[in-house]
């Protein structure tokens, strides 16, 4: 259709050009009519920047594998299509999103490459602030990004450093106690062997300490009441039977599972002048045999943490998979254990009959960090105690993950706002700004999932939703189209 210079004169992008302006714009642009029906679609070459002359336009972004509508207006004026055309090679050259027109409408339409060189010759200064701005955010972006992500790390590194010097101090300590009893047993063996005593006694007594043993390993757990109690029951035998330093034996012999009936048969065992000896020799053994209970103990839990870090980095494993995310919920809890405290209870609600899903769990380890720190977070700022509840259940066809806190919620004014990239609620130097922004990224870009959040005092609840399957078009995260809420255009 024929370009008028004076209709585009109309329009609020160029009611300041010069006539001569306009007619270059006239001589290298056009105007067209698009019937209802798709003008372009998001990730094809941005060849045409488009401006609405009249008419309706509706802009979509791609999330996941659906068209989300995120403008529709029929203000004159309005632009979209090739808005970083001045940018040339430095960025990919694609549109952001998809337009369609819901009735007759009229652009003005100039080529992506008329447009870049207009740009740079009529306003030279503005295409450098603008490049500056736009290279600058994405610079800082991802530097605090990693600033995050260290940040991030250093935390949980703390917190397992923490976590890791408990049991390792406890072996240690067990270790050098074990040496000093291991001893001591040795140099009683050695009082016994010289007594006057015969082989079967001897036996005997080795018999009692196979037996000895046994029980520490079966030993019930008593509460407080009754080990007080059954402390005082071996106390008064002790005395009576002459052993020296019975209430410091009790309580060992309690823990051990020990009790007067037993007791009572290693009196009838063996000789009442070898009995001291014999409590002792046992004693000894019981204390070995809770040190190395101890000493496993100590190392199992060693050994969990250090597979709960690597089942949180994922470093060993296919970055893409299919996971159970209960595991990756359980890992990253006990990584976050040290941070969560002994003020916040932490309850777990899983649907253990849910299907593992397809996913990338290095990062979604990444996203339930980020929602488990702004939980503690929340709960810490109103008081510094309540309840961490993560659920899981089946939505549909989807998986549901859901953080609980009873902080004091989310304010409505803001709502909208907490997934924009470097928007924080937190003091200066404690937030980034960019856990949520990183957490919608991976749910939404990468697993074709949808984020989002549920706010009132004493009840809030972030909800991440997974698919169950892998979509059709695979889940490479090259081939995922940027929808971050910072690039979601809308025509200006």
């Amino acid at each position: 259709m024929p370009c008028d210079a004076a209709e585009i004169s109309t329009l609020f992008l160029f009611e300041k050009l010069s006539a001569e302006q306009l007619g270059r714009l006239c001589a290298e642009g056009r105007v067209e009519r698009f019937d209802p029906g798709p003008v372009y679609t998001e990730g094809d070459p941005a060849t045409c920047f488009y401006v609405m002359i009249e008419g309706t336009v509706v802009l979509y972004r791609r999330v996941g594998g659906d068209d989300v509508e995120v403008s529709r207006t029929s203000q004159r004026g309005v632009y979209a299509g090739a808005m970083q055309a001045y940018l040339g090679d430095r960025v990919p050259q694609v549109y952001n999103n998809s337009m369609r027109v819901t009735e007759p409408t009229r652009f003005f339409v100039l080529p992506a490459e008329s447009f870049s060189g207009i740009m740079r010759e009529w306003f030279p200064m503005a295409a450098h602030l603008l490049e500056g701005l736009f290279f600058g955010s994405k610079n800082t972006q991802r530097a605090i990004g990693q600033r995050e992500r260290l940040l991030a790390l250093g935390s949980l590194s703390a917190g397992l450093t923490h976590e890791l010097n408990n049991p390792a101090a406890a072996a240690v300590r067990a270790t050098a106690t074990l040496r000093e009893r291991v001893a001591k047993m040795r140099h009683k063996l050695a009082v016994i062997s010289q007594g006057a005593y015969s082989r079967e006694v001897l036996a005997e007594l080795i018999e009692i300490q196979e037996r000895t043993a046994e029980r520490v390993a079966k030993a019930p757990v008593l509460s407080p009441l009754e080990a007080s109690d059954r402390e005082d029951e071996l106390t008064d035998w002790l005395d009576d039977h002459g052993i020296p330093e019975g209430w410091r034996i009790a309580p060992v012999f309690v823990q051990a599972g020990l009790d007067v009936d037993w007791l009572d048969q290693v009196a009838a065992a063996v000789q009442a002048d070898i009995l001291p000896n014999a409590i002792g020799w046992l004693n000894y053994t019981v204390e070995t045999e809770l040190l190395m209970d101890e000493i496993d103990d100590s190392t199992n839990r060693i050994s969990h943490l250090v597979d709960a870090a690597k089942q949180y980095s994922q470093l060993d494993r296919a970055p893409y998979r299919v996971v159970d995310v209960h595991e990756l919920l359980d890992s990253t809890l006990l990584m976050l254990s040290g941070k969560i405290g002994q003020r916040i209870a932490v309850v777990k609600d899983y649907d253990r009959t849910l299907p593992d899903v397809p996913a990338y769990p290095a990062e979604l380890n990444q996203v339930w960090t980020n929602l488990v720190d702004n939980a503690v977070f929340a709960i810490n700022s109103s008081g510094g105690e309540g309840t961490l509840t993560v659920r899981t259940a089946r939505e549909g066809d989807r998986l549901l993950v859901e953080f609980g806190d009873t902080g004091p919620g989310i304010p409505a004014d803001i709502r909208s706002r907490i997934f924009d990239p470097f928007f924080t609620t937190k003091p200066v130097g404690e937030g980034t700004g960019l856990g949520l922004d990183i957490s919608w990224r991976i749910v939404v870009n990468k697993h074709h999932g949808s984020l989002q959040v549920e706010s009132a005092p004493g009840d809030t609840r972030f909800q991440v939703l997974l698919p169950l399957t892998a979509p059709e078009t695979g889940a490479d995260p090259e081939n995922v189209t940027d929808t971050s809420p910072e690039t979601a255009e809308e025509p200006v």
